[in-house]
């Protein structure tokens, strides 16, 4: 049976408010909350409660034939529950139709998985616990690292934890003359399947649909639908993988991006012989083609599918190094306000916002970005870290006096 898998990422990072260097020892407290919450809130109205409401449509008119699935941040799920109650009912109410799957993935949305493997396993098992509070003990059987980030020894360390499969990027340095359109396995352990995003196809709806200047623009499902048939026949599935923002608020809805999806399920099921699967119908469906190696780390930003877009240049490898520095000292402390702290500053926005790249891949660093340049974001980032280490100094030192 030849699937279409879509698998859409949510998340919001908490946003670091102004820190400056006289801030360090007088104020603990470092989250922008005005922001966090304005922010998520515009994004609920033009992205997440139409788009939920618009899938739970499709889901109801379908009975069931249509399918997707998320992964959610652990802290896009606290900023929901403090700021936009209303969006959590809404994904509660999709995942409740039972053709909706949710993943699990890191916590912070960190790269913890390239740090420490004990830090990676205790901020996913952390995450699994927040889904079964939130979503009536769902417990989800695929994973998602943060930003796709996938190596084999990664993989690995997801099949020690009991998953089926993990979602990656099908990255042309790594596919060579493969295709992205079949599952693989991880190439250390192979019970562990890896389905791989066709980037192509994700990226016209994710990153090109609203261009005038696309050569293919306007992209319309009949077209979309087109392609999609053109395919060989010998390929089983069609990942695509996006940012859930890009409905609303990356490609806003004058784009006519609702209606393409709106329209997009009737023309799939109707002019080809493709359906719609969630990765663990995927993984119970399709049968694995071999293994895929993936030695260094790729991901699904820039132009590189690689690291760089976070641990690309000398401030975000010091940034990133000096935080993990920190993790024995937070694992002697059980202050629940510094544990919190911790996970919200490894979320990797903020080694995102460092980026110094240039062209097209330096504007989408630009675009996302709250500070004026590269430097701004690594010089309050790294105030506020100078911060937290006092903090835990001082915990510590409290702890053998007593």
């Amino acid at each position: 049976m030849r699937t279409i898998c879509f698998y859409f990422q949510v998340h919001q990072p908490f946003r670091l408010k102004p820190y400056r260097f006289f801030d360090i020892g007088e104020d603990h407290h470092y989250w922008d909350d005005f922001s966090n919450k304005s922010i998520i809130r515009k994004v609920a109205h033009k992205c997440y409660l139409p788009m939920n409401a618009l899938l739970l449509e499709l889901i109801h008119k379908y009975n069931g034939a249509f399918k997707v699935s998320f992964s959610m941040s652990g802290v896009f799920l606290d900023q929901m529950q403090a700021y936009a109650p209303d969006v959590l009912e809404s994904f509660q109410k999709l995942v409740a139709t039972g053709h909706v799957e949710l993943l699990d993935e890191t916590y912070g949305h960190s790269l913890v998985s390239l740090k420490s493997k004990e830090a990676f396993k205790a901020t996913v098992s952390r995450h699994t616990k927040k889904i079964q509070e939130l979503f009536n003990g769902y417990t989800p059987k695929v994973f998602r690292n943060t930003e796709l980030i996938y190596s084999d020894e990664i993989g690995a360390v997801i099949a020690e934890m009991g998953y089926e499969a993990t979602l990656t990027e099908g990255a042309k340095h790594i596919l060579g003359w493969k295709s992205p359109n079949y599952m693989y396995t991880n190439s250390i352990d192979p019970n562990l399947k890896v389905l791989l995003k066709n980037f192509q196809l994700s990226d016209d709806i994710a990153f090109r649909f609203g261009n005038k200047t696309w050569a293919d623009y306007p992209l319309t499902t009949d077209k979309f639908v087109n392609w999609i048939s053109a395919v060989p026949k010998e390929e089983e599935v069609i990942n695509l993988f996006m940012d859930y923002e890009t409905f609303g608020e990356h490609q806003w809805a004058e784009t006519g991006i609702f209606d393409f999806m709106r329209h997009l399920p009737e023309a799939v099921l109707s002019q080809t012989n493709f359906r719609f699967s969630t990765p663990s119908e995927v993984v119970a469906n399709a049968k694995a083609v071999g293994k895929i190696h993936v030695p260094i780390p790729i991901s699904w930003a820039d132009e590189e599918r690689d690291l760089t877009a976070w641990l690309g240049n000398d401030l975000q490898d010091e940034a990133f190094d000096k935080l993990y520095a920190l993790e024995s000292l937070v694992k002697n402390c059980d202050d629940p306000d510094v544990k919190r702290d911790w996970i919200y500053l490894q979320t990797s926005d903020h080694f995102y916002y460092m980026c110094t790249k240039f062209f097209s891949d330096g504007d989408i660093h630009s675009y996302f970005s709250p500070y004026d340049s590269p430097y701004d974001a690594f010089i309050n980032y790294m105030n506020v870290l100078s911060d937290f280490k006092l903090r835990l100094k001082d915990m510590a030192t409290s702890k053998k006096t007593v």
